[in-house]
């Protein structure tokens, strides 16, 4: 007779990236986790929102790590309007600053993809080093700008002038008149180092860059992609670093401006986020792990949320459940089943509409295909 699991209780950690334009992560795995409880209420439920770097990290870590506290500042958006941001301070001397909450694309009444600018992280790290900061953790995605970070490090200290001695004025676009450079009133980093977390691994230059991959998301035409290329061509043969690392072109090239200039290093923000927020040490005990995003797809498993929840599940040895808005890809080693909202919903329209109900009916299916599912995670775990 197999075992269904209904009669004992299992440890299960929900830890889900946000579903964008729904819901945070925080709220994505409240809700799951009451779906899950109405079908198995025994059960014991560790809730873990997790973040890539961009939208919704500051929320991640505020929800995660004992002791954050969160820091409220005016900054300048990237189309120039001013707005309510923050950061948020860790114990230890700690800053994270998200790009996103600063400088992100939502910010943006219109795009711009020539103009828009980065001024707000500047304003947000000098706040922090104001503050104390001894390490900063920089989130960069979900940004507005092409501008290699050069409005960041200006706020800095940095200048940057064209042949006539002009200061630059900011965005992407006007970076293909930068003739000088100028580092040398530039704030020192924190002693404790910088650390850009990044959702990508595209370089800076090139055909899988910043401007030519990411530019389009922003607005831009092919000859806005043209100009923020040469732009970022000139920036690099001026500044030095390593246009080529993986990363670099991650927002619109301030991973690449704030480690040229900064000495940051670039690091998976995923992989970063999960080992903050304590993970691995909620799957030792572990019975089920269930993640999930906004559209469960190829993408999925090459730096985001989904794909990092998994690769270390199946290091443990712990099954996995999905929940997505939309799933568009074949189920991965490892997965044991999934539920789609707007499968749930009969409609992505209907889904949309209200996310929190079928993500409370997708937390319900989970734990049903769980049970259904308890052999193959057994045989999963090895057991």
């Amino acid at each position: 007779m197999i075992d269904s699991g209904r009669g004992r209780s299992w440890r299960v950690v929900i830890a889900p990236d946000s579903f964008k334009g729904s819901a945070s992560a925080t709220e994505v795995a409240a809700t799951l986790a009451r779906g899950w409880h109405s079908r198995r209420p025994q059960d014991e439920i560790v809730t873990l929102p997790i973040a890539d770097g961009g939208e919704g990290t500051l929320d991640v870590f505020a929800a995660t790590v004992p002791g954050a506290s969160r820091r409220s500042l005016r900054v300048t958006g990237p189309d120039g309007r001013g707005h309510d941001g923050e950061w948020l301070a860790l114990p230890g001397d700690v800053a994270v600053v998200e790009l996103a909450a600063v400088s992100g694309l939502p910010l943006m009444r219109t795009p711009d993809p020539l103009g828009a600018q980065t001024i707000g992280v500047g304003q947000a790290l000098a706040a922090a080093l104001r503050e104390g900061a001894r390490q900063i953790l920089v989130t960069l995605g979900g940004s507005a700008s092409t501008d290699g970070g050069t409005a960041a490090l200006s706020v800095l200290g940095a200048g940057f002038t064209d042949a006539a001695g002009g200061v630059l004025p900011p965005g992407g676009g006007a970076l293909v008149t930068l003739n000088q450079i100028d580092l040398a009133r530039l704030v020192p980093p924190p002693a404790g180092g910088v650390r850009c977390l990044v959702d990508v691994d595209a370089p800076l230059l090139g055909d899988a860059g910043a401007a030519a991959v990411f530019g389009p998301q922003k607005g831009a035409t092919a000859a806005d992609v043209d100009r923020l290329a040469a732009g970022l061509t000139r920036l690099a043969g001026l500044l030095g670093g390593d246009p080529r690392a993986p990363g670099a072109g991650a927002a619109g090239g301030t991973a690449y401006g704030l480690a040229a200039a900064w000495g940051a290093q670039l690091v998976s923000g995923v992989q970063t986020i999960i080992e903050v927020a304590g993970l691995p040490g909620a799957l030792d005990d572990a019975d089920w792990v269930v993640t999930g995003e906004g559209r469960f797809d190829q993408t999925s498993l090459r730096g985001k949320v989904v794909g990092g929840v998994l690769a270390l599940a199946r290091r443990r040895g712990v099954p996995v459940l999905v929940a997505a808005g939309q799933v568009d890809a074949p189920r991965p080693e490892g997965v044991i089943g999934e539920a789609a909202l707007a499968g749930l919903a009969g409609g992505v329209t209907a889904a949309m509409a209200d996310p929190h109900r079928w993500l409370r009916a997708a937390g319900a299916e989970l734990a049903a295909r769980a049970e259904h599912g308890h052999d193959a995670g057994r045989r999963h775990r090895g057991i």
